[in-house]
């Protein structure tokens, strides 16, 4: 962690940006990111000048400037100052708000300009070829199938995923309850073919699973052959362990990941005639720009179709 000298103004305004994005729920690795490219600017600027170290109040666009221009010689990538400047608009706000400053001098400053890379998105053919590899046998493919399906049925991250409950699953109304990023729940309805997972894997699977386990913290929905609840990464590594069984039958699957089913789930609503609106509050996005990416996705697959069969493409 950067360090600031003894008399430094900066620890007082770190804390109040602290403060005011845990008011506002943000997203705990949001704001843990928010917070380090802060502190990472606060050591920076007080070492521009080490006999008149740059305060909160002392920073204007010139400094941002050159701070955006330092971090981009350095190597940094752009989508990696555009989070940073970003962190930086929500400091200085905050600064306004407690009456620390008049002004936000990161307001007018441009993010430099981010490649814009198309989401990984898997054929409906691909994503039954990967779920249909699970066996649903044992009581670990049991809970692998019911997970992978609910996570491409309901378009979920595996943030959210891992956090479900068994009480977040409502059999009569066929939806799930979710806890998405800044702690905001939506109700998402759930297909037949995850129902039908869902309901093997609690009547066959959980059960082998929670017995062998002893005490369970809790009442997660999805456990580990230990009987904890399932973490991010044992997400990954089990999807991409069955991925690699299916790449023979579909080599895109060679490099499916969790976010994949997520990404596959809007785009396939999307060929399905689904309204943009509908598909924002499926996923949980909180503006609309970010769901419009899978626009984008529609856009260069009709291009690369016209392409390939038009005559005068």
């Amino acid at each position: 962690m950067p360090s600031l000298t003894e008399t430094s103004t900066w620890p007082a305004a770190l804390e109040a940006f602290d403060d005011d994005l845990r008011r506002r729920a943000v997203a705990e690795k949001t704001r843990e990111a928010y917070m380090s490219d802060c502190r990472q600017f606060a050591a920076w600027a007080e070492k521009l000048d080490p006999a008149h170290p740059v305060d909160p109040a002392d920073v204007d666009m010139r400094t941002l400037r050159r701070y955006a221009a330092a971090q981009s010689e350095g190597g940094i990538a752009p989508s990696t100052i555009a989070r940073r400047l970003a962190a930086l608009r929500g400091l200085f706000r905050t600064q306004m708000e407690i009456g620390a400053r008049e002004d936000n001098p990161a307001e007018l400053l441009s993010s430099p300009k981010k490649a814009q890379r198309l989401p990984h998105v898997l054929k409906a053919g691909e994503v039954a070829a990967l779920l249909e590899s699970i066996p649903a046998t044992t009581p670990l493919e049991l809970r692998d199938r019911a997970l992978f399906e609910l996570a491409y049925a309901c378009g979920l991250r595996a943030e959210e995923l891992v956090s479900l409950d068994l009480e977040s699953i409502d059999f009569d109304s066929e939806t799930v309850r979710v806890e998405g990023k800044g702690s905001k729940t939506r109700l998402v309805p759930v297909g037949e073919h995850a129902l039908a997972a869902l309901a093997r894997y609690l009547a066959r699977g959980r059960p082998t699973l929670a017995a062998d386990a002893g005490q369970i913290s809790g009442h997660p929905l999805f456990l580990s052959k230990s009987g904890r609840r399932l973490s991010t990464s044992d997400v990954r590594r089990r999807l991409s362990g069955w991925a690699r069984r299916a790449v023979a039958r579909s080599p895109a699957l060679a490099r499916a990941h969790p976010h994949a089913l997520r990404h596959s789930f809007a785009t396939h609503l999307l060929d399905g005639g689904a309204d943009l609106r509908a598909i924002q509050e499926l996923l949980g996005h909180a503006t609309i720009s970010t769901t419009q990416v899978y626009t984008r996705v529609e856009s260069a697959r009709l291009r690369s179709t016209y392409s390939r069969a038009h005559p005068r493409a």
